[in-house]
């Protein structure tokens, strides 16, 4: 066989000083692997001890969970615990009958001051945002234009007015000559013609001076109205033009009124409170609804109903002495038609909807809920007016009515009867420096957690 063979190249290549074979090259990159391989199935043979051990824990302690829950379980085989709820009292007292709808702040009037003559501004006697009354100066127009026709109609008028004082003579004497058959009657008609004609361009020229006069007065611009002025809107200096030019906007701020719309159900309603003559009292509320902003009445009712929005406009007069209400401001408005007295409140808490409609869990007894169908009135968002269903001195569950059935038996928490129509009630587990929940001998169950607010336990967390 020749040195060029491949099978002797392949098996008799001598190693190197120091080369390991190939055979230990790969056990030794391989073994990295295996400890990885071992290390994960540690792992998990940890996590399946660790979830039976928790497995057998739940199950050593609900023997004990059961028997410290005493005889109210025991009736249903020691497992189960009466729902705890907190409950209210059916109470008696007045509800508002309010509606509610969303309004603009109008003031009564509104005026864009212009100039009634031609001429340059020459001066402004405002300060912008300054309260004015009526008859109050704002600005100056140059009057000196108008000065000058005065003289030159009042010396016309002084020439005519001399001209028919000279006819009248004439007249007069002609009237004389008349009668003593001195000159012809046509001569006489001729004469009292001219002095009808003088009195006509007397007046005529009476009439300018008129014009002239009220012309300087025109150079004298007031404001119309009690309110406040805006902004300048021209400046002094300029040209300004008859009944085109604005100077200023004068906005009356006392009284205002608000516009505020309902819908067309609520007319008849509203309608027989003003005819009977009722003031209905008004209040406006900020845009989110939580600020009261003033407090009005109702001043009129629009004489028709949009029919595009099934809605009618209502105004209402606020007297905004302290301006809390400004021009073209949202408003929420909340008119007061009526008030039910002496009716069974409700908390809103307790009220539900399901299949038998609106009904609430009445107490039956101490240990017992019943499901009640009711009906209902009007609400304030807090208490509902019950028109059938309940008395005054029912107890209704408030609070805890998620797990409820017709008939489940219930525990009261602490402080649940001192609670009104608000509904609001305190857990047992929450009163400040309580002290923790007795077990079956007497002593502090410390492994029992407080009851959280709303009366409902927690399950311990292992």
């Amino acid at each position: 066989m020749n040195e060029s063979s491949p099978i002797r190249t392949d098996t008799a290549r001598a190693y190197q000083p120091g080369e390991a074979p190939a055979r230990d090259v790969r056990t030794r990159r391989f073994r990295p692997i295996r400890w990885l391989v071992i290390l994960a199935l540690l792992a998990g043979a940890g996590a399946i001890g660790h979830r039976w051990y928790e497995a057998r824990t739940d199950k050593g302690a609900e023997p004990a969970t059961a028997h410290r829950a005493g005889g109210r379980g025991g009736r249903h085989g020691g497992g189960d615990m009466a729902q705890a709820v907190g409950i209210a009292t059916v109470t008696t007292g007045d509800m508002p009958v309010v509606l509610q709808g969303l309004g603009t702040v109008t003031p009564l009037a509104t005026v864009t001051v212009k100039s009634q003559i031609s001429g340059y501004l020459m001066a402004v006697k405002f300060r912008e945002g300054q309260t004015v009354k009526a008859g109050d100066e704002l600005a100056l127009i140059d009057s000196r234009p108008y000065e000058a026709l005065l003289a030159q109609y009042q010396g016309q008028l002084a020439r005519d007015q001399a001209l028919l004082q000279n006819s009248k003579l004439d007249l007069q004497r002609y009237q004389t000559l008349n009668r003593q058959d001195s000159i012809s009657k046509q001569n006489v008609d001729t004469q009292a013609a001219l002095v009808k004609q003088n009195e006509g361009t007397v007046a005529a020229d009476q009439a300018l001076v008129d014009q002239q006069k009220l012309n300087i007065a025109y150079t004298h611009i007031t404001s119309p109205v009690d309110g406040r002025v805006g902004l300048r809107q021209v400046d002094q200096g300029n040209y300004v033009s008859a009944a085109s030019t604005a100077i200023v906007v004068v906005t009356q701020l006392h009284p205002i009124s608000v516009i505020f719309t309902l819908p067309e159900d609520d007319v008849a309603r509203v309608m027989r409170q003003v005819r009977a003559g009722a003031k209905l009292a008004v209040r406006a509320y900020d845009r989110g609804d939580a600020h009261q902003i003033a407090v009005g009445s109702l001043d009129t009712v629009d004489n028709q109903i949009d029919t595009t929005t099934g809605t009618v406009k209502l105004r209402a007069l606020f007297d905004n002495a302290d301006e809390e209400l400004f021009p073209n401001q949202f408003v929420n408005a909340k008119l007061t038609v009526d008030t039910v007295r002496g009716a069974a409140l409700v908390s809103n808490s307790g009220l539900l909807q399901g299949t038998p409609g609106t009904y609430v869990y009445l107490m039956d007894g101490d240990n017992k809920v019943t499901v009640r169908p009711v009906k209902t009135g009007e609400t304030d968002g807090t208490n509902t007016v019950v028109v059938s269903g309940l008395k005054p001195g029912d107890r209704v569950v408030v609070d805890g009515t998620d797990r409820l059935k017709d008939g489940a038996e219930v525990r009261i928490t602490d402080g649940a009867q001192a609670a009104g129509a608000t509904g609001a009630v305190t857990g047992a587990g929450d009163k400040p420096g309580g002290k923790p929940a007795a077990g079956p001998d007497g002593t502090a169950d410390t492994a029992r957690p407080a009851a959280p607010e709303g009366g409902r336990r927690r399950r311990q967390q292992p």
